[in-house]
This record gives C-alpha cells, sequence and structure tokens, in this order.
C-alpha cells in the first residue's frame, strides 16, 4: 500500500496529463540492485491511436519501449513505485516534482521550480529523433548538416542521428545530476563542434540551466571556424579555445565531455576531469593502443588473442575496464554502454561517470585492477600514471 507521500506524489502526477503540463517521467533507484532494469522513462507521445505514455525501460544491455493509455500508464507507474523503484522525477511546465524513498519505506517529497519550459511536440517521430530542430537553425547550416531550407544535405543524416542520440543521453545525465542553474561544461577535442554546439543550443533553449560551455580543440583553423558561427548564432557563453587535453587548466567544472580523444587522450580528460573535481565525466574512447601494445597473456587466453582482431577488441574492453574501476575508485558511480548504434558510428561506446557521496572500498577495487593486469601481462594503464596511484595497484 503507497504512503501518503507517494499519494501525493501520484496526485500531482494525474493533475499534469489532465491538464497537459507533463513533460517527462523518470523512475529511478531500484530496490533489487540484482535487477537488470536500472530505470523507467515515461514521455508523452501522440500517435495514430491517439494520446498514449511511452514508456523506454532501460536495461543493462538494451532499451525497450512500450506504450500505454492513460490509465494503463498510471496504474503501472503506481506498481512499479510501490514494487520496484525509490525515486520518481516528475517533470512538469509548472514544477519539478521529485519523490524520493529509501529501503525502510520512508518518502519525502521535493518541490522546485520546472526544469522545461515548454511540452515538446508530441509526434512519436519527433520525440525520437528530433532533440534539435533543423528549421531556422544557423549553425548546423554553417557546419553543412542543412541546407539553406533547413533540410539535411546527402551523406549528413548519420552525423544529424548521432546528434540527437547525443544530445538525448546527455540530457537524461542532466536530469538526474540536477546542476545549478549556471552550468560549466569543458568540451575537449571538441573538433568541429558539432556536438559542443549541439548540447549548448538544447540547454539554453529548452532547459532552465543558463550554460557555459568552453570547446578545447588543437587546431587552431578549427576553433576560428567555431567561434565565428558561435557569435553568429548569438551563443554568448560558448566559446572555442586552442589547446590540448593535456595542457588544459580548469576550475570549478560541472561536467567535463571528451569524445571520440585517441588513445591516452582519453585518460589525459578523465585525469581533468577527476583532477578538477567534475561532478559529471563523459567520455567516448576512441582507439586502444597502450594496453594492446603491453598484452603479454600466458595463460589459456593465449590461444584466442593469438588472432589479431580479438586481440584489439579484448583490449578494447580491458582499457575501457579499468578506466571505469579507476573512475570507482575516486568516488565516482559508472555506466558503460552502446550509445548509437554501429551502423550510424563505429566509435560507440560511451563511459559516464557520476560523482557519489558513497565511499568506495578503494582497496578492494585497486585489488581487482591488479588482478586483472596480472592476468593480461599489463604493466600498467596510462590512467594510473596520470593520477599518480600507479604504486597503489
Amino acid at each position: 500500500m503507497l504512503e501518503n507521500q507517494q499519494n501525493i506524489f501520484l496526485e500531482k502526477l494525474i493533475l499534469s496529463t489532465e491538464q497537459k503540463e507533463f513533460v517527462k517521467l523518470v523512475l529511478s533507484k531500484k530496490r533489487d540492485k540484482n535487477s537488470d532494469l536500472n530505470k523507467i522513462t515515461v514521455l508523452p507521445v501522440q500517435l495514430k491511436e491517439g494520446f498514449r505514455l511511452s514508456f523506454v525501460y532501460n536495461y543493462q544491455t538494451k532499451d525497450i519501449t512500450k506504450n500505454y493509455t492513460e490509465s494503463e500508464a498510471l496504474d503501472l507507474i503506481k506498481t512499479e513505485i510501490e514494487t520496484r523503484f525509490l525515486n520518481a522525477d516528475l517533470f512538469t511546465v509548472s514544477e519539478n516534482v521529485q519523490l524520493f524513498g529509501n529501503p525502510k519505506g520512508n518518502f519525502g517529497i521535493k518541490i522546485s521550480e520546472p526544469l522545461f519550459k515548454e511540452i515538446k511536440p508530441l509526434s512519436h517521430d519527433k520525440l525520437k529523433k528530433q532533440w534539435i530542430a533543423t528549421e531556422n537553425n544557423l549553425y548546423l547550416r554553417e557546419l553543412g548538416i542543412t541546407n539553406a531550407a533547413g533540410e539535411i544535405r546527402p551523406g549528413m543524416h548519420d552525423k544529424f542521428r548521432q546528434i540527437n542520440k547525443y544530445i538525448e543521453v546527455v540530457s537524461g545525465l542532466i536530469d538526474e545530476n540536477r546542476f545549478a542553474e549556471n552550468v560549466k561544461i569543458a568540451d575537449m577535442g571538441s573538433g568541429k563542434g558539432y556536438l559542443t554546439f549541439a548540447l549548448y543550443d538544447f540547454l539554453s533553449k529548452n532547459t532552465k540551466l543558463k550554460p557555459v560551455i568552453s570547446g578545447i580543440e588543437f587546431r587552431q583553423d578549427l576553433v576560428d571556424f567555431c567561434n565565428k558561427t558561435a557569435q553568429k548564432a548569438k551563443f554568448d557563453k560558448l566559446d572555442f579555445v586552442q589547446g590540448t587535453i593535456e595542457n588544459s587548466v580548469f576550475e570549478n567544472i560541472n561536467i567535463l565531455i571528451a569524445l571520440h580523444a585517441c588513445d591516452t587522450a582519453t585518460d589525459d580528460a578523465i585525469a581533468k576531469g577527476i583532477k578538477s573535481g567534475a561532478s559529471l565525466i563523459i567520455v567516448a574512447p576512441c582507439c586502444h593502443k597502450q594496453i594492446r601494445k603491453q598484452f603479454n597473456v600466458t595463460n589459456d587466453l593465449a590461444s584466442v588473442l593469438k588472432h589479431g582482431i580479438l586481440k584489439e577488441r579484448q583490449a578494447e574492453l580491458i582499457t575501457d575496464g579499468i578506466r571505469a574501476l579507476i573512475l570507482e575508485a575516486h568516488g565516482y558511480k559508472t555506466k558503460v554502454f552502446e550509445f548509437i548504434s554501429t551502423e550510424h558510428t563505429p566509435k560507440n561506446v560511451m563511459i559516464v561517470a557520476e560523482k557519489s557521496d558513497k565511499n568506495s572500498n578503494n582497496a578492494e577495487i585497486l585489488s581487482k585492477i591488479k588482478a586483472i593486469k596480472n592476468f593480461f601481462g599489463i604493466e600498467y594503464h596510462y590512467l594510473e600514471n596520470l593520477l599518480d596511484i600507479r604504486h597503489k595497484i
């Protein structure tokens, strides 16, 4: 049976759907830690059959989407809160309502200013694909993604899908972490700025946040191009700076992002994020040469890793796995997942690290890293050196 605070939350949820103010609902903090279901996101959609609430079930290795009528959805949400999840975050255009509980059955409610200013169009396709508008979007045109009519150029559809999926993933992470209004973001190795521009665009136009974003890029011509484009788009708090990940210096960064930084440049970015105290670190690694070159496997796995392609893939797994463990040893909760299909890009693994208030068992984590290194004959992981913990592993 639901407690009073849970019933108050459900009443607010029902009212938001009746008044057409409902934007999104996120159910999280699973009661059963061994469950494969991590969270459920509920979004409004308009289908041929009429208005529905779309449930996205986020599992460890896949997402499953199911659509329900309002009455069906509300019954399901009530059951999920009662049996499977302790936290529920309701986003409406008038307020945010957070229900939070603990395993003992105690629940509380927190109400805050709305994160979203308006409800997005309810077309199912638009919710799924169009996080970034193409019409009258200057930076998409300047970057060569759209033409003057706002249409996606031939050959740029995969890039546009990647941008939208990236915004979908990052916006969800930002929702979960509840950043202060003036959020500071560093985008390391920003390149031509496709994703940097899109993130600034989305956050400044669709949330209450006032993002301050700096893109770090080594190539001066791209820095100049991106700064000119930002000025044309009137993105006043977006700028690009010439430099390397290794030599960049940050203070009070809330979010650090490094997408497709090659080989150990990903480690440089992770180390910068940890040392600057970033609440959220997002990296999509590219190349894994440092560990692959060290592999010296003498156990039974050697007969498998004699094949180059298998050795390469194993090196990717071990490199990113150790990165995640090192982040956990520094007080971060980590996720490693495929953020977009290999159909659109082969560089599709993302590591997300969220700063946690819980104390991590450093000794146990470092012991696991040592065992992995011994098994594969690895002398050291580059990130160990950057964080000066090699002597501990």
